[in-house]
C-alpha cells in the first residue's frame, strides 16, 4: 500500500514534535516535510505536493486561513486537516467555505488522530465532535447571519465592503458616484439590517464573514 504523504505545519516546536513522533512509526504515513509558518509550508508543498497538509491556524508570517486559500487555489489535490486550539464557529465555518477537509482540536487523542486522516485520504471530510456539536447549536443563527448577506444589494454590499476598508462617507460618495446622504442612508441602512450598533460593527461583521476576501 502506498503510503499517505504528510506534511506538518504548526509553530509550537513542542506540538509539531510530538505529532512527528505520533505518526513517524505508523506504516501508512510518511512525513515528507515539517514547517513552522505558512509561508514554509506553501514552500514544502511547492517542491513536494503531499497527499495532506496538518495545519494550524495561527502562525507567523502567514496563517492557516490564507494557506488555506492558497493550497486550494494552487494545488486543489492537496487534502488539508487543520488541527487547532480554535473552536470558534464562524472562524471554522470560513475554513468551510474555503474547502478544508477537515478540523481536529489539538486535545484529540492518537487514535482519532488517525481516524481523520485516513478519512480524508478516502475522499471524505471529517470533523471532530466538538466542531460538529457546535456548528449545530449555531447552525441556525449561522444560517439567519448568512440569509442576511444575501438580503443586501449589490450597492448595500458595495457601500459595507468599502466602509470595511476604512473609505470615509465622502471617499465613498466619490467612488460610487452617489451623494454623501445617499451613502450616509444605506449605512444606516446596514446597521439596522445586520443588527449592529455603529460602523466599528459593520467592520466586524465584514471581516467575520469574509466580505473582504
Amino acid at each position: 500500500m502506498e503510503k499517505i504523504k504528510i506534511i506538518i505545519a504548526d509553530d509550537h516546536t513542542m506540538f509539531l514534535e510530538g505529532i512527528v513522533s505520533l505518526l513517524e512509526n505508523e506504516e501508512s504515513i510518511h512525513i515528507i516535510g515539517k514547517a513552522a509558518n505558512g509561508k514554509s509550508a506553501l514552500e514544502i508543498i511547492e517542491n513536494t505536493l503531499p497527499d495532506i497538509i496538518l495545519l494550524d491556524i495561527s502562525m507567523p508570517e502567514m496563517d492557516g486561513i490564507e494557506v488555506s486559500k492558497i493550497i486550494k487555489q494552487k494545488h486543489p489535490s492537496v487534502k488539508i486537516l487543520i488541527v487547532s486550539t480554535h473552536s470558534n464557529i464562524q472562524m471554522i465555518a470560513k475554513l468551510i467555505r474555503i474547502g478544508v477537509d477537515g478540523y481536529l482540536l489539538k486535545n484529540a487523542e492518537k487514535q482519532e488522530l488517525l481516524h481523520a486522516i485516513n478519512t480524508i485520504q478516502n475522499g471524505k471530510t471529517y470533523f471532530c465532535k466538538e466542531v460538529e456539536e457546535k456548528n449545530e447549536d449555531n447552525n441556525s443563527k449561522i444560517k439567519s447571519e448568512t440569509l442576511q448577506i444575501t438580503e443586501l444589494s449589490n450597492r448595500e454590499k458595495e457601500i459595507l465592503i468599502l466602509i470595511a476598508q476604512e473609505f470615509t462617507g465622502s471617499e465613498i460618495a466619490e467612488k460610487t458616484f452617489i451623494s454623501l446622504n445617499t451613502v450616509n442612508t444605506h449605512r444606516r441602512n446596514l446597521i439596522s439590517k445586520l443588527n449592529v450598533k455603529n460602523t466599528a460593527g459593520l467592520v466586524k461583521y465584514a471581516i467575520e464573514y469574509g466580505l473582504l476576501d
